[in-house]
This record gives structure tokens, sequence and C-alpha cells, in this order.
């Protein structure tokens, strides 16, 4: 692609060309939103990234210390200030409270949503010994690896993939758990040792997706953006971010959900769309994880995350987030612009 300079760029009605689309500098981030582009420039729309620095970028501290949106406001705020056009962000840390200032105008195809397991001498997770060191970033990880009893310590991790991946390598930690779809997107699924099935680990709420935001005022780069949508998906992570959302929870607390839109046949035996969700609360410590679903139309994708969430809500999930949020979250910066049910992280 041709980069076009500052003084170069020209309008095609009220859309500027080239398009500028707003990332993160890591290289997950930077293959995410080089998708995007490279997609965009195969229908015809010139596209060029712009790095944008957050302040989860600049600061070494766990996330849930740093705050909701500590990895989207930066882009927020520069798409919100006409600097970019298009934010592509990691779907899973969007505060789930909608800011009318923005509309995630396409959802891209999911990459698998799957945890992945990447352990030394090809183990899997049944062949770590007890004591083995293992190094997650995410309570919800934390919560459901302790939960499995398996006698491992699980300690903090931060760091970009590449990073982590060298703990592994460099005999630091025995293995770590990290969201299949990155190492897809950088190429390093030959690092995976398992990828770790929903009865083991269940996602965190829209894992694996992409959010393609743009401003609620630009009609026509909505207008144009809507053809990159993909359906399936969108209804997936409405479902799986609407129980996270009426359990007041946000993405790093011990929560995991996953759906699908899978094929079924109704009562007159013809073949029907049907969403399965599933989701889980857990307390932090392992000791209690607490699972339910639900089976339904793809339209009431948001209904039928609200109704799941009522379900765990009644199993007991209040009192299990509760106790885990004061174990691993102390009083962070918020960053989102949120609802206050956002900062209850």
């Amino acid at each position: 692609m041709t980069v076009v300079q500052e003084e170069e760029n020209v309008t095609a009605g009220s859309i500027r060309v080239p398009w500028r689309i707003g990332t993160r500098g890591s290289l997950l981030a930077l293959t995410q939103a080089g998708t995007v582009r490279d997609t965009l420039i195969a229908a015809g729309h010139d596209a060029e990234l712009v790095v944008v620095k957050t302040a989860g970028d600049l600061s070494s501290k766990p996330v849930q210390q740093l705050g909701v949106g500590v990895f989207t406001s930066a882009l927020r705020d520069e798409l919100a200030a006409g600097n970019i056009d298009i934010a592509v962000h990691s779907y899973k840390d969007l505060p789930t409270a909608q800011d009318p200032r923005f509309t995630i105008a396409a959802i891209p195809p999911r990459e698998d949503p799957r945890d992945a397991l990447v352990a030394r001498d090809g183990l899997v997770l049944g062949e770590l010994p007890a004591g083995a060191k293992v190094g997650t970033s995410a309570p919800r990880r934390s919560a459901q690896l302790r939960a499995l009893g398996l006698g491992l310590e699980i300690v903090p991790l931060r760091g970009n993939l590449d990073s982590r991946l060298r703990k592994v390598s460099a005999g630091e930690l025995d293995a770590i758990v990290v969201a299949r779809a990155g190492l897809a997107r950088i190429g390093r699924l030959d690092a995976i040792t398992e990828a770790l099935e929903p009865v083991q680990m269940l996602p965190a709420p829209a894992q694996g997706a992409l959010a393609v935001e743009c401003r609620s005022d630009d009609s026509e780069m909505i207008k144009m953006l809507t053809e990159f949508d993909d359906a399936a998906t969108r209804a997936s992570v409405l479902a799986e971010r609407s129980l996270l959302a009426e359990l007041e929870a946000g993405c790093t607390a011990p929560i995991g959900a996953i759906a699908e839109v899978v094929e079924s046949l109704d009562d007159e035996g013809r073949i029907v769309d049907e969403l399965s969700l599933r989701g889980c609360a857990a307390a932090v410590d392992g000791s209690d994880v607490l699972r339910a679903s639900v089976v339904g139309a793809p339209e009431r994708a948001a209904e039928l995350g609200r109704e799941l969430a009522r379900e765990l809500l009644d199993l007991g999930a209040r009192e299990l987030l509760s106790t885990s949020e004061s174990a691993v979250n102390p009083p962070a910066t918020d960053f989102s612009n949120s609802s206050p049910m956002e900062n209850n992280q």
C-alpha cells in the first residue's frame, strides 16, 4: 500500500481518504488492525494505520489495578477528536456500558475464542506436576485453574505475547495460559501445547472478537463498515457481553462465557439457527465455580445473556463475585467514561 502523506489527503464526499485506523502499537494490536486495513483495501477503500499509545501500554501494573478501558480510552479520545476515523479494539477490552459517541459498525468473523496452554516439554494441563508455576494475567483464568484442583502455583503475568512466551522457553515458568486467538494472529499456534476446552475453562466474554468502531454521527462510515460485519459473531458477542453487564462486572472479573450460533431442527424438522450460551462465575481462590447455560434464537442474543446472568445470580454469583472483587481489585483509576456499573472492577 502506498502511504499518503497528510498534505496529500483528499476526501470522497465527507469521507477522508485514506481512512485512518487507530490501533495500539503492540505486535498483536498492529496485526489485528492490519487485518481490518487489508480487508478494507481489498474492498477498494484506501486505509492506513495510526498508532496510539494507551495507559495500559505505559504501565506495568496488573490490569485490574489500572481500571476499565485502560487499553481503549486513548483510542476513543483520538476518535472523538477526529484524529482517526476508525478504532480497532480487542472487543473483550471494551467497557460494557455503551458510549453514545461511538458505534461498533463491524464485528469481523471471530477467531477461535478458547484459551490456550503453552507449557514446557510439550506438556498438556493434566501432565503438569503439582507446584508447577503457571502464569496468567486474568483472575478468570486463575480462578478456573485453581478450581481444577491440580495443585498448580498461579503467578501474575503481564507483557506482550512474545515476552510471555519467553518466560516458558527460558524456564522462568512451567506454563502460561493466554488467548488462542492472539497466538493465531501473530502466527504462533506452534507454541500451543493444548487448546483448553470450555468444559475446563470458559473464555472471557468476547474473547477472539474485534470491534471496529467509528463515530456515531459518521453515517457514511457506518454504512460502509457494516458490510464487513459478521452476524453470527455479533450475536455471540452480544449474548456474552449482555451476561457480563447484567452481572455488573467488567473485563477483569472472574466470569467466563462462550456463545455460538449452531444449526438445529425445529418442531417441524426444519433446519434453524440457534444460539447456545454457556457462562460461569468463579471465586478467585477456586473454591467454587457456578455454571449455567441457555439456548434460544440468535435475535434474542441480548435477552439470552441477561437470562443466563439472572440464573447465575440465583445460584449465588453476586456473593461469589463480591468476595472475588475485594480479593483482587484494589482501588483503580477509571479510564472508561462508563456508567457506575463499570467502576465495580
